[in-house]
C-alpha cells in the first residue's frame, strides 16, 4: 500500500489549484486572438510540443492564414495550395518544415495505383504561398534515377508516369535540375520510392519572412503589443492587429478597492514561498530515493565506480522504453543479433531511437549481456565522432538491460551488398564509405587515451544513413588498450580471449591471444574485400580453402586473377579497374597473416583519400569525355 502524502504535496496541490483558478478569472478583450481556448491549450498538438508558436494558429483568423493548422493523432495536418498535408517535425524557432502527403480517395488513372499520381496539375506547387521546396529536398530527387534499363509503362497512355521515371524531380514545381548531391545509386521503382518520400519519409519546405507583407505588419503590431490576426471574410485587408488588455479582478475583491493590488501581491508572494517550500522537499525526497535505488542496483554501482555519473549518458526507466517501443512489439523489431533484439522507439519528446534489449535467458547468460551492457555504456560515454553510433541512454532495471542508440533508417553495409534484393551501389560510394569506417577506426586507435580495439568491424556493424553516410556501432566487444604504470613489460598488446565474427576475427590475434590495434585493421580489410566482390565474408556453400573471403580473394590476388571475383554491378557499370585494382591491394596488406606487415589506420586513411581523389577526378574526366563525344556527335 502506497504511502499518505505528505503534507508539502497537499499544499503544492492546494496552490497550484489557486493559482490556476486566479489565473483562469483573468479577463481578455473579447477581440483578442489570445483570449481563444487554444492559448490554454492542455494537450501538444504534433509535432509541437506546447501551443503552435505564431505564425501557427489553431482557430481561423489568428496567426497567418497559411499557417492554420489542424490537431490530429499521430500527427497535425496544414492545407497548401488545396493540398493536405501532414506536419511531421517542426524545429522550435526555424523556418522549416517537415511534410508529407495525405493519401487520396483513389489514384488518377489505370496506369499506377500510387497515390501521388492523383494530385491535379501533375505536381506540387507552392507558388502564391509564404513556402518553398527546400533545397534539400529538391536534390534528393535530382539524384534519383531508374536503373538502366527502367521500367517504364505504355508511354503512350500514361506520358505522366514516364516523365516521372525518367526525371522525378518534375513532381516538385520550382526545383532545378542542378545535383546538390553525389549519387547514390539507381532505385529499381522509382514511382514506389517517391510515393515512400511524400508519405512516409517526408520532404522539406521553407518559407522567408523578408518576402512576406504580413510578418512586417505583425512586426509593427508586436511592437504596440498587439496580437496578429487576419480577415478572413475580406482578401484585400486580410491582415488585423488586435489590442489586449489583460486583468486579474477575482469576484471577492471589488475593481474600485483600495487595497486591491495590496491584496493581490500579498496572495501571490504566499503562493509563491509554498510553491518553492514545496518544490524544494520533492527534489529531496527525489534525489533521497534515487540515490537509495542507485545503492540498491549493482550495475549501475559499477558504472558509478568507473565514470562519474556526470559523464554518462542519461537513465531512461523501463517504463518509457517499454511504452516508446510499443510493449516491445515484434512489429517493430528492427534487428536480432547474439546478445540482443533491436527495436525502433518513438520517445515521448519524438526522437526516433533504436532501443537493444540484451537477451539474459539464464544465470550465465544474464552474466555476460550485463558484461557487454557496462562496457558499450563506458566505450561510448567516451567517445564523439560523426562516423560513430551515438548512446543516448541506458536503463538497468531487474526486467531488462536496454540501450538507447541513434536510429540509422537504411539498414547496414551487409544489407546492401548481400540484401535479396542487393543495391547497386556505385565503386564512388563504395570508396567513400571504406573512407567514412577507416576516419571511425583512426578516430577509436588514435585520438582516444588509452586507444580502444572494437573488435567486431563487420559489415553487419556498419550501419548506412538515408544519404549514404555510415556510423560504425555495437561496441560490445570493444576493449579499451590500457597497461598498468607499475608494469615492467613494455608492450602493445593485451591478453585476452579471443572473440569477433568468423570470417573477420584475426588469425594472429586467435593464435596469440594477443590483441592490438592491427586485429581491427584486419577486420577492416575483409570489409574492403566485400566492398570490392560483393560477396559474403563467410559462405558455406563455397569450397572449404575459400569458405572465408580472405583466403578466396587472396589467392585470386596471388594468381593476378582478381577480375574473377570484382562484384559484377562494378564491371557492367563499367568503373575504373585501377581504382578497384588500388582498394585490393589495400586489403591484401590488410589481412596479411602478421599483425606487423599490416598497414595502420593512419596509413589505411591517407591511402583511401588517395584513390578517393583520383576516383574522382576520373569520373569528372570521364563525364566531361561523354558530354564532348555527344557534342561531336
Amino acid at each position: 500500500m502506497p504511502p499518505p502524502p505528505s503534507i508539502s504535496t497537499l499544499l503544492a496541490t492546494f496552490f497550484f489549484i489557486f493559482l490556476h483558478q486566479l489565473l483562469t478569472i483573468a479577463t481578455l478583450t473579447n477581440q483578442s486572438c489570445s483570449s481563444h481556448p487554444e492559448t490554454f491549450s492542455r494537450s501538444p498538438c504534433p509535432p509541437f510540443t506546447s501551443t503552435p508558436p505564431f505564425p501557427f494558429s489553431l482557430s481561423v483568423g489568428c496567426g497567418h492564414p497559411s499557417f492554420h493548422i489542424k490537431c490530429s493523432t499521430p500527427y497535425s495536418t496544414i492545407s497548401i495550395n488545396n493540398l493536405s498535408f501532414s506536419l511531421l517535425k517542426y524545429e522550435p524557432n526555424s523556418t522549416s518544415l517537415t511534410l508529407s502527403l495525405l493519401p487520396l480517395a483513389k489514384p488518377r488513372s489505370n496506369c499506377s495505383s500510387f497515390h501521388f499520381l492523383s494530385i491535379s496539375n501533375h505536381f506540387i506547387d507552392l507558388s502564391g504561398t509564404p513556402f518553398r521546396i527546400s533545397d534539400g529536398s529538391c536534390s534528393r530527387l535530382s539524384v534519383l534515377h531508374s536503373c538502366s534499363p527502367p521500367n517504364l509503362p505504355k508511354c503512350s497512355q500514361c506520358p505522366w508516369e514516364c516523365r516521372l521515371i525518367k526525371n522525378p524531380v518534375k513532381l516538385l514545381h520550382g526545383c532545378g535540375s542542378t545535383r546538390f548531391l553525389p549519387e547514390q545509386g539507381c532505385q529499381a521503382d522509382v514511382l514506389g520510392y517517391l510515393e515512400n518520400f511524400f508519405f512516409k519519409m517526408g520532404f522539406q519546405v521553407e518559407w522567408d519572412e523578408a518576402q512576406d507583407s504580413y510578418f512586417s505588419s505583425c512586426k509593427d503590431c508586436k511592437s504596440k503589443n498587439g496580437f496578429c490576426g487576419f480577415n478572413s471574410s475580406d482578401p484585400n485587408k486580410q491582415f488585423l492587429c488586435f489590442q489586449s488588455k489583460t486583468t486579474i479582478s477575482p469576484p471577492w475583491i471589488k475593481v474600485d478597492h483600495p487595497h486591491r493590488i495590496a491584496i493581490l501581491s500579498s496572495v501571490f508572494t504566499l503562493t509563491c514561498i509554498f510553491l518553492v517550500m514545496s518544490v524544494t522537499i520533492a527534489i529531496f525526497r527525489s534525489k533521497k530515493l534515487k540515490s537509495q535505488s542507485i545503492e540498491e542496483d549493482p550495475t549501475t554501482l559499477f558504472l558509478h565506480r568507473h565514470r562519474s555519473a556526470s559523464l554518462l549518458p542519461p537513465v531512461f526507466t523501463y517504463e518509457e522504453l517499454e511504452s516508446s517501443t510499443n510493449n516491445f512489439d515484434p512489429k517493430r523489431k528492427i534487428g536480432d543479433g547474439g546478445f540482443g533484439s533491436v527495436y525502433l522507439g518513438h520517445l515521448h519528446d519524438n526522437r526516433i531511437v533504436a532501443v537493444k534489449y540484451l537477451h539474459k535467458n539464464n544465470q550465465s547468460g544474464k552474466a555476460l549481456s550485463t558484461k557487454f551492457f557496462c562496457n558499450e555504456i563506458l566505450i561510448l560515454s567516451s567517445i564523439n565522432h560523426p562516423n560513430l553510433v551515438k548512446l543516448h541512454g541506458y536503463c538497468s532495471d531487474p526486467r531488462g538491460l536496454l540501450l538507447v542508440y541513434d536510429y540509422v533508417p537504411n539498414g547496414t553495409l551487409a544489407h546492401h551488398l548481400h540484401g535479396r534484393p542487393k543495391t547497386s551501389l556505385s565503386w564512388q560510394v563504395r570508396v567513400d564509405i571504406a573512407l567514412q569506417t577507416a576516419l571511425a577506426i583512426e578516430y577509436l586507435h588514435f585520438s582516444v587515451v588509452p586507444p580502444i580495439v572494437h573488435r567486431d568491424i563487420t559489415s553487419s556493424n556498419i550501419f548506412v544513413e538515408k544519404d549514404m553516410r555510415i556510423k560504425v556501432g555495437d561496441f560490445g566487444l570493444s576493449r579499451l588498450l590500457a597497461f598498468p604504470e607499475n608494469s615492467s613489460l613494455k608492450s602493445d598488446f593485451v591478453w585476452t580471449g579471443p572473440q569477433g565474427t568468423p570470417g573477420y576475427l584475426d588469425p594472429d590475434y586467435h593464435r596469440s591471444f594477443r590483441l592490438t590495434e592491427k586485429s581491427d585493421v584486419y577486420s577492416f580489410g575483409v570489409v574492403l574485400l566485400e566492398l570490392i566482390s560483393g560477396l559474403k565474408a563467410v559462405d558455406q556453400r563455397r569450397e572449404k580453402r575459400e569458405m572465408t573471403l580472405a583466403d578466396l580473394v587472396v589467392s585470386k590476388i596471388q594468381m593476378g586473377l582478381l577480375h574473377q571475383v570484382v562484384d559484377p554491378d562494378l564491371v557492367l557499370a563499367g568503373e575504373a579497374m585501377d581504382g578497384v585494382e588500388a582498394v585490393a591491394e589495400l586489403a591484401f596488406r590488410c589481412v596479411a597473416s602478421d599483425k606487423d606487415d599490416r598497414p595502420d589506420a593512419r596509413e589505411i586513411v591517407g591511402e583511401l583519400k588517395r584513390i578517393n581523389s583520383r576516383t574522382r577526378v576520373l569520373r569528372v574526366s570521364c563525364s566531361n569525355g561523354s558530354k564532348a563525344d555527344v557534342a561531336k556527335g
